[in-house]
């Protein structure tokens, strides 16, 4: 399957306020302005906000650790959640990654199954289904490097498939790239299609929006991806990008 979207989704009455977890990194602050632009009530969670970090009418900012505080109060009454939490790709990180997709998943989980909220939407990667995608160059220097972080995501998965009382989608991006939202990205199952390798983070957002609010792809892992620059699929770019 293969889709292309190239407008804003109509928000559907299913999910009027939306929690977004790792609202400050970069898919997250993509998310959180679509949500806010389409209508929507975000309570926008990073670990640590600063002082001055602005409350709206639309958004408010909350500041909480996914891994050992009580959630319970941030989704209350939410009609979803969209977890955009995530490992910077630092050497000490890769190499020793913190159990943030796991641990911090489940305590999400754990804190919808305590207030009633079904609607979960995730970051996984279309790595943990296809250690085969991209180009050679790829597969032999970011795969390896990276294969504690997706062996993490799938456990993840796989719990979320187990969960009680959760409608979650894993949505699976190629390597994440920060360039402008597009609207022209494919959908498939599972995998992202063969030649291409990269997602950018405001696609990803426009989409982990789409699956919540249209009630899209509920316990499925679909993966999404689109073709980028000669520049942006190089080694050049994987060493640019790595902190």
């Amino acid at each position: 399957m293969t889709v292309d979207r190239t407008a804003p989704s109509v928000m559907s009455e299913n999910a009027r306020t939306i929690v977004i977890f790792g609202a400050g990194g970069t898919t997250g602050a993509a998310t959180v302005a679509m949500a806010r632009d389409r209508g929507l009530t975000v309570r926008a969670v990073e670990h640590e906000w600063p002082l001055d970090a602005p409350d709206g009418e639309a958004v408010s900012h909350h500041s909480a650790d996914v891994m050992d505080d009580d959630l319970a109060p941030l989704v209350d009454s939410a009609d979803a959640v969209i977890s955009a939490i995530g490992l910077s790709m630092s050497v000490r990180t890769v190499a020793n990654p913190p159990p943030l997709y796991t641990k911090g998943t489940a305590n999400i989980v754990q804190a919808m199954q305590k207030t009633g909220v079904r609607r979960l939407a995730v970051i996984s990667a279309t790595f943990v289904e296809d250690a085969d995608a991209g180009p050679l160059w790829f597969r032999v220097t970011a795969m390896p490097a990276l294969a504690n972080i997706y062996a993490q995501m799938a456990r993840m998965e796989a719990e979320l498939a187990r969960a009680e009382g959760i409608d979650w989608t894993a949505a699976r991006p190629g390597w994440l790239l920060d360039r402008p939202y597009t609207g022209d990205y494919q959908v498939t199952d599972e995998k992202i299609t063969h030649g291409l390798l990269r997602t950018r983070h405001a696609d990803l957002a426009d989409f982990l929006l789409r699956c919540v609010t249209e009630d899209l792809h509920i316990g499925e892992t679909p993966a999404i991806a689109r073709r980028e620059s000669e520049l942006d699929e190089s080694p050049l770019a994987l060493k640019n990008e790595l902190v």
